[in-house]
């Protein structure tokens, strides 16, 4: 596509969005509208994130396969784990959307999730360093403008890597499928989009203990993070950022 700026034509980059279905041991278990980058690490941060997997060595295998119109990410699945799918079959297509597509019951929404433990810390300094780097290091966002990253703050503020997606539920994802693959690294989750609930409960049941939002956090996102240990923070910005729960995890140095 062109686009007519002062100087004349030019061509524009746009990001790609094609459906990705995960299969487990065969079986279809949800469709999600992603951009085509990291789906190993995806589909690995997905299946933890939504407690289909408790832990990584419950995934044998992943496959990346490209269908017709799309991806598919064949996921071998431990058996026990496959049983319990089995069981829930939620339908978790559109998962990119309001997030409650598909959801049979209310009840199955909110998943209870273990307390966080007090592990893990952050300076100001750390925090700083993160957000003022992360923007050199959305490739895809700055070729398109239309992509959400999440990126992992390790020691110093160093974003130890950088996710991206058209959805910022899959750019989590992403990223937790990374930290996953390197042994739950020390740090904290930054996020250029909002913090939602689901953000708030992907990153819980990850292990995630610092969360950091570059947009605004929701009030339920807030009452969930207070009630699992999460310290959540949100409008993160260079030299400044709203602290909503458990800010004993930041460091004044």
């Amino acid at each position: 596509m062109q686009s007519l700026p002062d100087q004349g034509l030019r061509e524009d980059s746009l990001a790609c969005e094609v459906p990705v279905a995960l299969v487990y041991n065969g079986i279809s278990q949800a469709v999600m509208m992603a951009t085509p980058e990291w789906l190993e690490d995806f589909a690995l941060g997905f299946s933890l994130a939504e407690g289909i997997a408790a832990m990584p060595s419950e995934i044998y295998d992943i496959e990346v396969h490209k269908a017709c119109r799309g991806f598919e990410v064949h996921i071998e699945l431990a058996s026990a784990r496959f049983s319990a799918l089995k069981v829930r079959r939620r339908q978790m297509a559109g998962r990119t959307g309001c997030g409650l597509c598909g959801v049979d019951e209310l009840d199955a929404v909110f998943r209870r999730q273990a307390v966080l433990p007090f592990t893990q810390t952050i300076s100001w300094h750390e925090i700083n360093a993160a957000v003022c780097a992360i923007r050199d290091g959305q490739v895809l966002g700055q070729l398109t403008g239309a992509t959400h990253a999440a990126a992992w703050v390790g020691a110093g503020g160093q974003l130890q890597a950088i996710r991206e997606d058209v959805g910022r539920h899959v750019a989590l994802d992403k990223l937790l499928g990374w930290r996953a693959r390197n042994g739950a690294l020390a740090g904290a989750a930054l996020l250029t989009s909002r913090a939602s609930f689901e953000m708030v409960e992907k990153a819980v049941s990850c292990g995630v203990e610092i969360l950091l939002a570059m947009s605004a956090p929701t009030e339920l996102a807030v009452r969930m993070a207070e009630q699992y240990g999460l310290t959540l923070l949100g409008f993160v910005r260079p030299g400044r950022a709203n602290i909503y729960s458990h800010g004993k995890r930041i460091l004044s140095a």
